[in-house]
């Protein structure tokens, strides 16, 4: 059975993800820092383990991802976790820049580097970063959030060409606005229908099932990629 990692697997997307690899029947581990406890359930529910650990800590990662090797290589990597600090650049701090990058683009690093050789010594592995529209559009308020899920664009593509003669497919996938309490509370159903022009939010397991093929036997020739899931916004 293919081992499986979802950082930030306990947020709406997380979640479907992890359950959506579980369903294809992937050993799937639920990474989680602040809701471990959330994580713990969701593992309990798809027959899976979680792990806890703050994926910004370089230390704690590798302490982490060693510990998990233990019980053999994690072939596929979902790097899902991420945060918001949304302010105008102007008036951002050096703290809300460098937490945002430090859990997109940093996390990433974190986890995919002590992963990395043992997947590739297996011949076969997937890696699926989750970037966004904001990577590709830009949005007033987020330069720190867009400015870190682009830098895992760029990641993706150069590790691509590092990974392809092993087998290993690296792949972004970017989301527009996807259906979650934030979002509902920070995007009124009017903006939706104007901005998007498929009239709604995405389904957190929409996103998930892309991310499922990817991670699939039948996705084996793409690498490099991003592939964008917005309804059209760009």
């Amino acid at each position: 059975m293919t081992r499986a990692l979802v950082t930030g697997g306990a947020s709406p997307i997380g979640a479907a993800i992890s359950r959506a690899l579980a369903r294809d029947g992937h050993d799937v581990i639920v990474h989680a820092h602040a809701n471990a406890d959330r994580a713990a359930a969701l593992a309990a529910e798809i027959g899976g383990s979680s792990i806890a650990f703050d994926i910004a800590d370089h230390d704690a990662s590798r302490i982490a991802c060693e510990a998990l090797l233990h019980d053999g290589p994690i072939q596929l990597l979902v790097h899902n976790a991420g945060t918001h600090e949304d302010v105008p650049l102007a008036g951002m701090s050096e703290a809300q820049w460098r937490r945002v990058l430090a859990v997109s683009l940093d996390g990433f690093f974190h986890v995919a580097r002590p992963l990395l050789l043992p997947m590739m010594g297996t011949r076969r592995g997937r890696i699926v970063a989750m970037s966004s529209v904001s990577a590709i559009m830009g949005n007033r308020g987020q330069a720190n959030y867009a400015a870190a899920k682009a830098g895992l664009i760029g990641a993706v593509r150069s590790l691509s060409l590092e990974c392809a003669p092993r087998g290993v497919t690296v792949n972004a996938v970017a989301p527009g606005l996807i259906e979650s309490p934030a979002v509902a509370a920070a995007v009124p159903a009017d903006m939706v229908k104007r901005i998007v022009p498929a009239r709604r939010l995405g389904l957190p397991e929409e996103v998930a099932e892309l991310v499922a093929f990817l991670c699939s036997d039948r996705a084996a020739y793409i690498t490099g990629q991003t592939v964008s899931i917005n309804g059209g916004m760009a």
